[in-house]
């Protein structure tokens, strides 16, 4: 082997999974491998925990690596992401310092699961009617069903396209948006394309597929919400800072929208007595869109394959910036 290292540290392990998910015996014993179960903090936090190791494994972007981060870290050889894309990781910085950065595989796509579990969630209130039937209250609200009515998808991509295709097969009318989507793309897709504001007023239920970046950072603001029906569900399982947060709480508290369902924030994990929390109508669940066991072991087995080819000279799944 070309490439010695010493210590691995895994990052953010909320739930205590990541050695029993992965065949971690496959490593060196030299190796030592070291388990954060919580976040470590701000970058000046991150910065000094991390700095007497020369491998890491991040956890999609729970813990962000900008360059101000990465260059305080100065034994780190290898950096490893779970999946195959993080924007919270300045790769460049990562190069110019020698460091390799090399992403895994996913299992399937786990978020148009729990996009229609908040969906499903939000329209026939499941969690409120539960919580009701367990205090020995029955039938307590009236749900909407889902046959014709609209679906707004404001990105038709992978996920976006798999999530359009369940609500036809629901019976919804499709209707979809993004900067850059063809009419042949949407038709593929089942939806029709419209523009951004037709889509905002039509839909019954607006979900968002979308990568967070300069375009797309508030991209559902307060004159978007405004657009929306109040009889309209807002579902969010892309990233927090597409939607503006404080005027997605005013127009759920101003009852201008009928909910909203979320699993990502601006802020994760989200402190306790965030705003959020205690907005009406809301199914809120902790990033769980790509937490599944298919994709966490997929996730694990692939990073000792990191390690090992990096040990061995021969990285794989190298990211470039």
């Amino acid at each position: 082997m070309t490439n010695a290292l010493t210590r691995l540290a895994i990052l953010d392990d909320y739930q205590g999974v990541a050695l029993s998910f992965g065949p971690w015996v496959r490593l060196p014993e030299g190796l030592k491998v070291e388990v954060f179960r919580e976040p470590l903090g701000g970058p000046d936090a991150v910065a000094e925990r991390l700095a007497p190791y020369d491998a890491i494994l991040a956890m999609r972007e729970r813990t962000p690596f900008p360059r101000a981060v990465v260059e305080r870290l100065p034994n780190l050889r290898l950096l490893i992401t779970t999946g195959m894309r993080n924007r919270a990781i300045d790769v460049a910085a990562c190069r110019e310092r020698g460091i390799t950065v090399c992403g895994t595989p996913s299992a399937g796509n786990p978020t148009v699961d729990l996009t229609w579990g908040l969906i499903l969630s939000l329209a026939r209130d499941i969690p409120g009617q539960q919580q009701a039937l367990r205090e020995g209250r029955w039938q307590t609200r009236i749900g909407v069903g889902l046959e014709g009515r609209t679906l707004g998808c404001i990105g038709l991509g992978n996920l976006g396209s798999r999530v359009a295709r369940v609500g036809a097969a629901f019976g919804m009318r499709v209707l979809g948006w993004s900067q850059n989507l063809t009419e042949e793309a949407a038709a593929k897709a089942g939806a029709t394309r419209v523009d951004k504001e037709t889509l905002l007023r039509e839909s019954d239920v607006v979900t968002i597929h979308l990568v967070l970046s300069e375009r797309t950072r508030g991209l559902i603001g307060a004159a978007e919400l405004a657009l929306m029906k109040p009889t309209a569900f807002l579902v969010n399982t892309s990233r927090g800072p597409i939607v503006d947060q404080e005027a997605l709480i005013a127009a759920l508290r101003e009852r201008r929208i009928a909910g909203a369902g979320l699993d990502v924030f601006d802020i994760e994990p989200l402190p306790p007595g965030h705003p959020i929390l205690s907005a009406p109508n809301t199914v809120l669940t902790p990033h769980l869109g790509y937490v599944t066991e298919q994709n966490y072991r997929t996730y694990f087995e692939a990073a000792v394959e990191d390690v090992l080819a990096y040990l061995a000279g021969r990285p794989v799944r190298v990211l470039s910036p």
